[in-house]
């Protein structure tokens, strides 16, 4: 069995070829040389972070599907400065277009000691931003943005820091080793 942990920067599809336009995005293929390999589960292109990848088809269940609830953990760069009332709507698990989400975990953090996102995000002088460590258990279409969104927050940045057991700790960019 293998099993990859990548850092995917920020602008790159989760996926090994690019369909969508008639200019070439960046994939996979451009960072991993494996054989065999697919992603299990997704990363959005503007979000960057932790993406496993693996040739194993039980695993990669395991990790994308929903009901194993296995807790994914994302640093977000929010905007503005939730206070506790925002935070206790993303513990009880906040509605949005499509139901409710489980409950989460959330917490505001220091600034985390991350890489420079390239390219940067937005900085308007007028509004503050403060960072969140959220931690959910299920995986729907851009939830983490949703979610801070639904609480008058938009996200910033995100990145993918933990699944399950699995976390970006000493990873670069762009950089992937075998678990």
């Amino acid at each position: 069995m293998t099993l990859i942990l990548f850092n995917k920067p920020y602008g790159v599809l989760s996926q090994f070829t690019d369909r969508g336009t008639e200019t070439a995005r960046a994939t996979l293929s451009d960072f991993i040389d494996q054989p065999g390999v697919y992603p299990a589960g997704r990363l959005d292109r503007d979000s960057e972070g932790l993406l496993l990848l693996t040739d194993d088809g039980r695993l990669q269940a395991r990790i994308a599907d929903p009901k194993f609830k296995l807790p994914k953990t994302y640093l977000v760069q929010v905007e503005g400065s939730p206070d506790e009332a925002a935070l206790d709507r993303l513990r009880a698990g906040p509605m949005l277009n499509d139901g409710p989400t489980r409950p989460a975990e959330a917490a505001r953090i220091d600034d985390p000691a991350l890489w420079p996102r390239d390219p940067p995000i937005r900085v308007r002088q007028s509004i503050a931003d403060c960072w969140l460590m959220l931690t959910i258990r299920e995986g729907r279409n851009r939830q983490v943005r949703r979610m801070t969104a639904a609480i008058g927050h938009p996200t910033l940045r995100l990145v993918r820091w933990r699944i399950g057991d699995w976390s970006l700790e000493g990873i670069a960019p762009g950089a992937w080793l075998m678990a």
